[in-house]
């Protein structure tokens, strides 16, 4: 059994008036965690649709506080730093972190890049030292499963595929994994859905197929 973290990007609720408007990242995400539910595999389940409900945009008073020592923190910083306390915490208790997000215009939505900005953040989930040399960033958190389920417009933005070069989600995603603890990805894609075709169709029904043959898979 897992702890299960949440997170799902897309701006649309997973069901609307119009069918046409539900969000298909979140839809195959719940369709994920249903059967992994089913399958008793989930022992706490911890949510955040920050796609309706976006965290904070980081500011100059933010970054004044990270870099002020805890011992130094004046109460105003610490209120400002709750926020990602909290969303620290809830990555750091889980095993397993799912991340549903649609593409927008090549890349992450803002508000799942304003998460990553709340979390990705020194003395909490790296540390800094120069005497790495080049690479002086080091993550502090290890061992955790990330699960990257991506809707996308158009398609072929896998490795190897005709817009690889165009694609700065699932690559951007890659690059911060690493700050969430993550040492093993797994991912489910749905492309082609402005083409609406049949193409499309087949795209959902294979990342529904890959979905449920994950969720029954991943922790037997």
């Amino acid at each position: 059994m897992t702890t299960l973290l949440h997170i799902d990007a897309s701006v649309r609720e997973v069901k609307n008036d119009n069918p046409n408007h539900n969000s298909i990242s979140k839809n195959i995400a719940k369709y994920y965690i249903d059967t992994l539910q089913s399958n008793n595999a989930i022992a706490e389940y911890i949510y955040r649709d920050v796609g309706i409900h976006p965290p904070s945009f980081i500011t100059q008073s933010w970054i004044e506080a990270v870099f002020t020592p805890v011992q130094k923190r004046t109460i105003q910083q610490q209120t400002l730093l709750a926020e990602s306390d909290e969303l620290i915490g809830e990555v750091a208790k889980a095993d397993t972190i799912v991340i549903s997000t649609p593409m927008y215009n090549y890349g992450m939505p803002a508000q799942l890049k304003a998460w990553f900005d709340q979390i990705v953040r020194i003395n909490e989930t790296f540390d800094f030292d120069l005497e790495r040399g080049d690479f002086p960033l080091k993550p502090l958190l290890k061992g955790k499963r990330l699960v990257i389920i991506t809707s996308t417009g158009e398609f072929g933005f896998e490795q190897g595929g005709i817009r690889e070069h165009m694609s700065h989600l699932v690559p951007h995603l890659r690059t911060l994994s690493k700050y969430l603890g993550v040492n093993k990805i797994d991912e489910i894609a749905c492309e082609y859905q402005e083409f609406k075709d049949d193409r499309h169709q087949r795209s959902l029904t294979n990342a529904y197929a890959k979905a449920e043959q994950l969720a029954f898979t991943q922790y037997k």
